[in-house]
């Protein structure tokens, strides 16, 4: 029989080998976290996990456990049957279950009775979660960040798309947290990850970066959305040196009238999303941007969002909260289009130098400004 146990330490570091991850709680456990890449195969589902659990609690734990083997074979088979007949001898699976016990141990037994190298997580997904923790806790001291700040509607995750795509190492928090950090954040038709899961993206982000070289990331408060930042990532950030993006009031509407559009087609959700504003700016200032956006003055509206809410918040808390914003670079955007952001990303990389830096002409579409002026002068 081809199976083994393996620490979490050894299974994590070689995550790659594995040619298939199985995680084999229920789908609702599955749901909430997994291991990276992992599919569910559930021993038990929710009701039969809740049935054996009801069994243990009011008849025997005798009773439970015969319950529990019968649902689990059954399940094991239909696995088997459907994902694993027709896989080679060769295919080697990592399993795991909540403590790499009974649920994992009962798959990777029969797997291994085949004649599959099966690996059983030691300690299940509980000792992989401690790990996470205990790794967010000291990546991001290894890293060099560098961070975006700019008024609301300045296309700062825009800006990090094109460093990104000109070879840089980017980190967007936003994206993994699948919001956009504000009132009118939540994306359209697709909800955010649980707080484990987002810890899991982020660890796995963190762990595909290079220490030595800039990180770009955008300012962010402690929570985005529903879900908070991990402790010592944004302690980093908030320590790191910091590029101011400037953009007019006037490029900063238009940006946000294309990058919200689902609101210009839904003004019930927009008017209820500003519901919680009511506290910060009052019944009557509220009531009057939910007239105007209900009578179609967008660009009204939005303007006065950014004017009297966004900004003012913006210059309060950025300058309190992040220490490098005083001695902030300036990157002048005239716009959000792609080429300007495209240029605004290569004079930023430019400007910074690096190994990161391309070896191409800065467009000047996308000026810097202050500091940044001054670095991009010194360029050869």
């Amino acid at each position: 029989m081809a199976l083994r146990m393996i620490p979490a330490p050894q299974a994590i570091a070689r995550l790659a080998e594995f040619d298939t991850i199985i995680d084999a709680r229920s789908e609702s456990e599955y749901a909430e976290d997994r291991l990276p890449g992992a599919v569910n195969w559930p021993t038990l589902n929710d009701a039969e996990r809740a049935l054996v659990g009801t069994q243990y609690k009011q008849v025997s734990a005798f009773d439970a456990r015969k319950q529990g083997a019968v649902l689990a074979a059954r399940n094991i088979a239909t696995h088997v049957e459907r994902e694993a007949a027709r896989l080679p001898q060769s295919w080697r699976p990592l399993v795991y279950c909540w403590r790499g016990g009974q649920r994992s141990g009962a798959l990777g037994t029969v797997l291994g009775a085949i004649g599959f190298t099966v690996q059983v997580l030691e300690g299940g997904y509980r000792e992989f979660r401690r790990a996470v923790l205990a790794d967010l806790d000291t990546l991001p001291l290894g890293l060099d960040f560098r961070v975006l700040c700019g008024r609301t509607g300045s296309a700062k995750s825009r800006l990090l798309q094109q460093l990104a795509a000109a070879g840089a190492q980017v980190l967007d928090l936003e994206a993994l947290a699948a919001h956009r950090g504000s009132v009118l954040g939540p994306l359209p038709g697709q909800p955010q990850p649980s707080q484990k899961a987002f810890e899991t993206a982020v660890w796995q982000a963190l762990r595909a970066l290079r220490p030595g070289q800039p990180v770009y990331a955008e300012s962010e408060s402690r929570t985005i959305g529903r879900l908070r930042v991990p402790e010592v990532l944004m302690e980093r950030l908030r320590a790191a040196p910091c590029i101011e993006v400037q953009m007019s009031v006037a490029a900063r509407v238009q940006f946000l009238l294309g990058d919200y559009a689902h609101f210009l087609a839904d003004s019930s959700s927009f008017c209820e999303r500003l519901n919680a504003l009511r506290q910060v700016q009052g019944h009557a200032t509220i009531d009057a941007w939910q007239a105007q956006a209900q009578a179609g003055d967008w660009p009204g509206v939005v303007e006065q969002l950014l004017t009297q809410h966004y900004d003012p918040v913006y210059a309060r808390s950025t300058a309190r909260n992040y220490q490098g914003f005083g001695q902030a670079l300036a990157l002048a955007l005239p716009g959000a289009e792609p080429a300007q952001l495209q240029a605004a990303a290569l004079a930023l990389l430019q400007a910074q130098g690096g190994d990161s830096a391309p070896a191409l002409p800065v467009p000047r579409s996308a000026p810097l400004t202050g500091q940044a002026e001054a670095a991009h002068a010194a360029q050869p």
